[in-house]
């Protein structure tokens, strides 16, 4: 997150990028729901992709508190790396 933390609001819109990192953190939102055998919830979309850096570090965080398998966090590291592939 530290590689698009300065990016702007014009930059996070440009190629779906905001979309796509939206997309992580409803991902790591999921894994940390079915790791506390919870409910899925949506994930607010805030009004300045800008936030979404810090929504996915909560997420993750939360996930890795949340005692999560290595599996999931193997597959939560992954979905991180495709993430920032696609951008």
């Amino acid at each position: 997150m530290a590689r698009v933390g300065h990016w702007d609001d014009n930059r996070w819109g440009s190629a779906g990028r905001g979309d796509r990192v939206f997309a992580l953190a409803q991902w790591l939102a999921d894994a940390g729901a079915d790791v506390e055998d919870g409910p899925r919830r949506p994930v607010p979309r805030l009004e300045h992709d800008t936030s979404l850096t810090d929504q996915v570090r909560v997420l993750a965080s939360d996930l890795v508190l949340a005692g999560a398998p290595d599996t999931v966090l193997r597959a939560a590291t992954e979905a991180v790396l495709d993430t920032i592939r696609s951008l």
